[in-house]
């Protein structure tokens, strides 16, 4: 009582822009159905999808981990042994591709050394291997108790108190319009009044939303086919005036052998 329960379900509404009818049915046995346009899009039970109740049962707080559980899942192979000639590999090497520039001057520049490469049978620090742990438990968990604050409520559906009706939305584009809402306890009813008003209009609005789109779009491909005209002439009149140029000095070229 007094707070805002948010439903544990994702419920995604139409995303046209048409218009649509939904309906949220309350039953006496605490399940509920989500309708849109009268075809159920979500149901289940008010205990399960809202937190109207204390959770009927807890973690123990009392209870504590055993000494001896063991939570690791892999542990280092006590078998495994490192090689006698690991420890003697060296991080880097001289690299064997170098060569000493053919201007180095040992007793000017000091003796030559290759510069150096990292080792390619370089491991790094010995581990031994990862095996499945036999004494593996798991990761534990404090076993479920009774909640002592846990008390049923058989009658959850019954809100007495409710007086409103809101809309919590979020979105970035505005028209969103809300229109004939109806509260009541009457599911014949409310599918009656469904027909009449949504049901009423919704072929007429489909009409009438796909004829603006078809508008829409035949002046769309209108524009760009003014567009894509405009482009081509000028691309014409642009091999036009190339191809006067080269005749013209084709011309004078005729003279000039004249």
């Amino acid at each position: 009582k007094g707070q805002n329960l948010l439903t544990k379900k994702s419920l995604t509404p139409a995303s046209d822009n048409l218009s649509h009818v939904y309906t949220l049915i309350v039953k006496p046995d605490n399940t509920y159905q989500v309708l849109m346009d009268g075809e159920e899009k979500a149901a289940g039970s008010l205990y399960d999808d809202w937190d109207f109740l204390k959770p009927r049962t807890i973690k123990d707080p009392e209870a504590t981990k055993p000494e001896d559980w063991d939570e690791r899942a892999k542990i280092p192979d006590p078998e495994d042994k490192k090689p006698d000639n690991w420890d003697s590999i060296p991080e880097q090497i001289p690299d064997p591709e170098a060569k000493k520039p053919e201007d180095w001057d040992d007793e000017d520049d000091g003796e030559w050394e290759p510069p150096m490469i990292p080792n390619p049978d370089y491991k790094g620090e010995w581990k031994p291997k990862m095996i499945d742990n036999p004494a593996y438990k798991g990761v534990w968990e404090a076993p479920d108790i009774p909640n002592p604050e846990f008390e049923d409520d058989p009658l959850i559906y019954k809100q007495d108190n409710l007086k409103f009706v809101g809309f919590e939305l979020w979105q970035v584009k505005s028209g969103t319009i809300f229109d004939n809402i109806l509260v009541t306890d009457d599911i014949e009813y409310a599918e009656k009044f469904r027909d009449e008003t949504w049901g009423a209009i919704k072929d007429a609005e489909k009409a009438m939303y796909d004829k603006i789109e078809a508008d829409k779009k035949a002046e769309e491909d209108a524009a760009k086919a003014a567009e894509d005209a405009e482009k081509d002439e000028i691309e014409d009149d642009y091999d036009d005036e190339e191809g006067g140029d080269e005749a013209e000095g084709a011309d004078e070229g005729a003279h000039e052998e004249l």
